[in-house]
């Protein structure tokens, strides 16, 4: 049940998913490098980017912020960062100034997979209002991408820290996948653990290749998954 105000806990999580949204503008560069510049619908492709809950908490705790249903209720493995319309080079954001407002009930209704009010807000303001979708269908388009991959198996109940390859993760969910191919995903990190997985989809939600998100994958030999809380 839900019986607060969801802007006003949006605003007490927002310190904690503020990486996250950070983290969103690493998929296409630095600003809009395009002649579309920010138009609503105006977009090449998608990327749906799969969070590491585990580091994410991780991440989270060692900063000393405040807990959040994410990190403190039921344990979750790869959560939904978001949808984000990119160009070829580049990417759009922030396309309506001021965003359309959330309706609570679509908030609720999404934070099974995206487990944080704050982070639902901040991805309909920034990439959401991109899509050129209304805010019902970018999140019922964001569930359709979402169940169009399927997490590996290794990865669903992982009750202990692994050292993994990013190569190693990429080739666990192209296996996973038919029609995924090394050109449409990448894996990114900080320092020491595996971050997200981040896998380019087509308008119509088909694997794509996308140059420039690969190159921005995750360079280190090895990274370390925490991990499931409570696994």
């Amino acid at each position: 049940m839900f019986h607060f105000r969801l802007h006003s806990f949006s605003r007490l999580v927002i310190s904690l998913t503020l990486p996250l949204v950070l983290a969103a503008g690493l998929a296409g560069g630095a600003k809009a490098q395009d002649k579309r510049q920010n138009a609503p619908g105006e977009f090449d492709f998608y990327v749906l980017s799969l969070s590491w809950s585990p580091s994410f908490c991780e991440e989270a705790s060692e900063r000393g912020g405040r807990s959040q249903m994410q990190c403190s209720g039921r344990p979750y493995a790869f959560v939904v960062h978001g949808l984000w319309p990119q160009y070829e080079n580049g990417f759009p954001e922030y396309c309506q100034r001021p965003s359309p407002r959330l309706n609570r009930n679509i908030v609720s209704s999404m934070l099974d997979l995206m487990p944080a009010p704050g982070l639902i807000f901040n991805e309909w303001d920034k990439h959401g209002t991109c899509s050129g979708l209304d805010s019902r269908n970018y999140f019922e388009t964001i569930r359709k991408a979402r169940a169009a991959i399927k997490i590996p198996a290794e990865f669903l109940e992982l009750s202990q820290a692994r050292t993994v390859a990013p190569g190693e993760v990429e080739e666990a969910f192209i296996k996973a996948n038919a029609g995924l191919s090394s050109a449409a995903i990448s894996v990114t990190c900080n320092r020491t653990r595996l971050s997200e997985v981040r896998i380019c989809l087509s308008k119509d939600l088909q694997f794509r290749a996308c140059e420039e998100i690969e190159r921005r994958a995750c360079r280190r030999d090895q990274v370390t998954m925490p991990p499931i809380r409570g696994g």
